[in-house]
């Protein structure tokens, strides 16, 4: 089974996308409609879509779309996580079986060091105890936040999204970026998503320098903590779909072939565990 692990739906008119700007080429509605034909010709099976706003109504919008759209596997979605009620919500939404994990926007937030906060432990502690994945979305100077907090919370599943956004084509900086890397995948409990790498490339980047990141991450996480996502419609920004899944793909099986199978796909089935009647209901049933 092929899965899209990061892949996001939107309406601008809702209003919480603050980061989306009008003038941004991505500042249109984004459904089901756009994505389906893409899956169809790449041959993706199914997919998990991911928060875009810090919002909780952003959140019952997604789960009302993958309820009616049988190739979204579940959501990744937005709990206020420091609200007083916080652990009670996690555990009312850990109930609803489409809902597979909580993503805070630390890239977004101005401490960089927020999670590490004493006041976010009981949550943290609440996503572990109900199965729930945390998705890391933040910068590459954040690594080492959640290295750190991969080591004070050995039960919570954490996913690295975008590898971390390293700077490629910058020499030091991607130095730092693997270095920062190395440390965190000696985390047990960390898995890293191979995704938002193209629009990550600078003024110098080159796709060879995605490939040989991608080789820097199966070194490190090997090929059973790898997970593939799109970044879609984020994605289209920097290139197009089927582009992307085969870059990736054969980054992977460059390293190792028998892994295609896993992180294109299995990983992200062990990790975020969907519901196992979803399994059976995606985009070419």
């Amino acid at each position: 089974m092929i899965v899209d692990a990061h892949q996001h739906f939107w309406d601008p008119a809702r209003g919480d996308y603050g980061w989306l700007a009008p003038d941004n080429p991505i500042h249109r509605v984004f459904g089901t409609a756009d994505l389906r034909p893409l899956l169809v010709e790449t041959g993706v099976d199914a997919t998990i879509l991911v928060q875009a706003a810090p919002t909780v109504a952003e959140t019952d919008y997604m789960l009302g779309i993958a309820r009616k759209t049988p190739f979204v596997l579940g959501v990744v979605g937005w709990v206020d996580l420091l609200a007083p009620d916080a652990g009670d919500e996690l555990r009312r939404r850990a109930a609803d079986l489409l809902f597979l994990g909580v993503r805070p926007m630390l890239q977004d937030i101005a401490d960089p060091n927020w999670i590490l906060q004493p006041a976010l432990t009981p949550a943290l502690n609440t996503i572990a105890a109900e199965g729930l994945v945390f998705d890391a979305l933040i910068l590459s100077h954040q690594l080492g936040v959640v290295t750190e907090l991969a080591q004070r919370h050995p039960q919570l599943s954490i996913v690295l999204d975008h590898a971390a956004k390293p700077k490629l084509g910058e020499g030091d900086a991607l130095d730092a970026w693997a270095r920062g890397i190395e440390a965190l995948a000696a985390q047990p409990n960390v898995t890293c998503k191979v995704s938002g790498l193209l629009t990550e490339l600078g003024a110098h980047g080159t796709r060879d320098d995605i490939v040989r990141a991608v080789g820097l991450l199966f070194d490190h996480f090997g090929p059973g903590r790898l997970i593939w996502g799109s970044d879609w419609p984020v994605l289209t920004l920097a290139g197009n779909y089927q582009d992307w899944f085969d870059l990736t793909r054969e980054a992977v099986a460059a390293r190792e072939p028998s892994a295609v199978r896993a992180a294109m796909g299995d990983n992200a089935v062990r990790i975020y565990r969907p519901d196992k009647s979803r399994l059976g209901r995606h985009i070419r049933a």
